[in-house]
């Protein structure tokens, strides 16, 4: 045995170097890769921020600066982040900033060139190792000061521990293989003992002794695959990666999600066939994608003519078509139930209440009566589609706001997901509503209640806290009732990438030809596009003014501009959408007569509905995109004008009071309601060198595709989970005090 060591020992040494070269390599691309990450964390951070800091800190809103580090410091890599002038002095920080580190820490390096630059550095705060980066952050006059971030290197560190473990692990392996294989050599024939190490390695031969080391080897394999897959997409969320977070989550459980539009209509054509339709919603863009990853069911209103000869005796029938990865559960409303609580209390009341678009509220108890019917049928129909006791909910928008609770009575250990998809007044002008209290306690019923922005999660805080008996915890922005606390988080919300009806659209340069031939227009045409439903809070009254005036500033663009409105008909049962029509009518109708000669008209009013093959064709023909809206959540049409185009050209004109302005800085922003600024907008787009819309679009498309729309449910989904796993905790740690004071 001594002289088969002694002959082993040049190998093992070989394999001993070879191993900790490899250790070496690993962990040196490890971090390579981990400080390229927090780097574009801390670009993306701050960019998508910097307006808001830049107009905060010329105000010296030291407060308002603080509430957007924090909203920077959410990332779950970030530990803290601080606001620091060009002298070193501390503007704001987060409430976590530890105490060791100043801003000349960061201002220091950061400032030591002529011109401000990006730092970055490792350090060490107490016996932890974090990683600093410094952003300059400049307004139109120069630099104003620096945005210094710590991000967190535990989980390299982690990393780094069982890489190191399994390189020991696996040296020992190979290590006493090479022995093993010099002894079975020297007494017997390498065939024999080629089969035996297949043997032991493939589990047909159990040796309890080589499991750990197994075990380990399976480990690092593991972990070195899923850094691959990770490094291969580039951090970026896909419906995999979605699949995965439930899977390990949630255990593949399915989803129920509540909405009142349905994601595929069945509708009976004039020739007496059946066809299927996409409605114009930006919730149904975000989240049938979504639901396409997850499985599950969808419960909403059958509003097709042929919904109900399409599916089973239950409402259900399985979508997409040809791919059947989820279920819709449909609801079958009569005409009073429909007209009271959609366009009565829904549509009449709580739209124009909730967004600042000079449209008074109606509020009748008639129709708030209908729309606690409805939102009781649609928790009776969540309660028969579970199949577990703590299901998770996903329950979505204004239309459901009395579910949660409704279904909080039948289920309470479920984990219930309320997304509010439009803004939330402040607490004044919801009080306007004479059903604020049961709106309230309705929305309570959920585990968490979500916005699209900060700011409409801190409205909803402030309207529980007048009107309700609850306890506030601002440390955890969360509402406490009757023992029973809900999460209050803003999710931004995006839309899938990359982008299906984008992939199945023609190159741009193909688009634009379409474009043009079925128009009949030039080839030197200057094609603006808006695509909306026909609604008074999206700006297309104000947006055809801009047209108006920048027709009448820059003369330049008369006979080349045309502005192309694809405007979907909407609500039109509601009197204020039927005067919407008319106006958009008139006014089109005048700006032609205007400025229009010959076969020359500046506005080509499409008022149809539009499938999305037909709206991303327009979108990528498009020299600039115009988004107008008064007041938004979000508004997602800006970002699949982003998404569609991929020759990285055209130019976004956006409306600050977008929940989307805050992310998409690179946009032309704009106030709709001043047609001078829109209108010189829209002349810059339209003479905007290739090179800055190439730089500007490239920016978009690298913000929209981090943070689309897998990135936003995954982040819901796995909040939820964790309550979930919280709850359980609970439920069998009360469950084992009672049967120990049984006993």
């Amino acid at each position: 045995m001594t002289s088969t060591l002694r002959d082993s020992f040049p190998m093992l040494v070989g394999l001993a170097l070879l191993t900790a070269v490899g250790y070496l390599v690993i962990s040196a691309t490890g971090r390579s890769w981990f400080e390229h990450d927090v780097q574009m964390r801390a670009e993306l951070a701050v960019r998508g921020a910097r307006r808001g800091l830049v107009s905060r800190w010329e105000r010296g809103d030291h407060k308002g600066i603080g509430q957007l580090l924090e909203d920077i410091a959410r990332d779950e890599r970030i530990l803290g982040v601080v606001a620091c002038s060009l002298d070193g002095a501390t503007f704001a920080h987060t409430a976590e900033f530890p105490r060791e580190l100043s801003c000349p820490r960061f201002t220091g390096p950061a400032l030591a060139a002529s011109e401000p630059r990006e730092w970055n550095q490792a350090a060490r705060i107490g016996d932890a190792r974090v990683y600093l980066s410094a952003i300059p952050l400049r307004a139109e006059a120069g630099p104003i000061g620096v945005i210094g971030l710590i991000h967190d290197m535990s989980y390299i560190e982690h990393r780094n521990a069982v890489t190191r473990r399994a390189a020991i692990s696996l040296f020992l392996l190979l290590g006493f293989a090479a022995v093993l294989g010099s002894t079975a050599t020297a007494r017997a024939s390498l065939r024999r003992f080629r089969d035996e190490l297949h043997d032991l390695l493939s589990g047909s031969r159990q040796r309890p002794e080589f499991q750990p080391l197994l075990q380990d080897v399976r480990e690092l394999a593991t972990q070195l695959a899923s850094e691959a897959r990770a490094a291969e997409g580039g951090g970026i969320w896909t419906p995999d990666r979605l699949r995965e977070v439930l899977h390990r989550h949630l255990r593949g459980e399915k989803v129920i999600m509540v909405a009142n539009r349905e994601p595929y209509i069945h509708d009976r054509d004039p020739e007496g066939g059946v066809r299927i339709l996409h409605p114009a919603s930006g919730l149904v863009t975000a989240l049938e994608p979504v639901m396409r990853a997850c499985g599950g069911v969808w419960v909403a209103h059958g509003s097709g003519t042929a919904d109900r000869e399409e599916s089973d005796g239950n409402g259900r029938v399985r979508v997409p078509p040809g791919e059947e990865s989820y279920t819709i559960r449909r609801i079958w409303l009569t005409p009073e139930e429909e007209r009271g609580y959609y366009y009565g209390f829904a549509n009449e009341g709580l739209w124009p209440l909730c967004h600042i678009a000079h449209a008074r509220p109606s509020f009748r108890r008639e129709d708030f009566e209908h729309y606690q019917q409805v939102n009781r049928r649609f928790a009776d129909a969540v309660c028969a589609e579970v199949d577990r006791e703590d299901p998770i909910i996903l329950v979505q928008d204004y239309h459901f706001a009395l579910a949660p609770r409704l279904i909080r009575e039948r289920l309470p250990r479920a984990t219930i997901l309320t997304f509010w998809h439009i803004p939330w007044p402040n607490p004044e002008h919801f009080g306007i509503c004479p059903f604020r209290e049961e709106l309230l306690e309705g929305l309570l019923g959920s585990s968490i209640v979500g916005f699209h922005v900060r700011g409409h999660c801190n409205n909803f805080v402030e309207s529980v806290d007048r009107y309700l008996e609850a306890r506030i915890d601002r440390e955890t922005i969360a509402v406490v009732q009757g023992g029973d606390t809900t999460l209050v988080r803003p999710y931004p919300i995006s839309i899938d990438w990359p982008n299906r009806w984008a992939a199945q659209t023609p190159p741009a340069e193909k688009c634009r030809e379409e474009v043009l031939a079925e128009l009949k227009l030039p080839q030197d045409s200057l094609l603006g596009v808006g695509v909306d439903r026909l609604d008074y809070t999206k700006g297309i009254e104000e947006r055809l003014l801009a047209v108006e005036r920048l027709l009448e500033r820059y003369p330049r663009f008369r006979g080349r501009f045309r502005f192309i409105q694809l405007a979907a008909p909407s609500r039109t049962a509601i009197e204020r959408y039927r005067q919407l029509n008319e106006a958009v009518e008139e006014l089109t109708a005048r700006i032609n007569a205007r400025f229009g000669s010959g076969s020359y008209r500046p506005v080509l009013l499409q008022r149809q509905h539009h499938e999305p093959p037909r709206v991303f064709r327009y979108l990528r023909a498009a020299d600039v995109c115009y988004v107008s809206s008064l007041h938004d959540g979000m508004n997602l049409v800006a970002k699949e004008f982003v998404a569609a185009r991929d020759d990285e050209r055209g130019v976004l004109v956006l409306s600050q009071f977008t929940g989307a302005a805050r992310e998409l800085t690179e946009a032309l922003i704009v106030n709709p309601y001043d047609l001078d600024e829109a209108s010189s907008a829209l002349a810059a787009a339209l003479v905007m060198p290739p090179d800055e819309q190439t730089d500007r679009m490239r920016a978009l498309r690298s913000l929209v595709s981090e943070f689309n729309v897998y990135r936003w449910a995954g982040r819901m989904l796995a909040d939820a989970a964790r309550l979930r796993q919280r709850d359980r905790l609970t439920h069998r740690l009360e469950g084992g005090a009672r049967m120990e004071g049984t006993a």
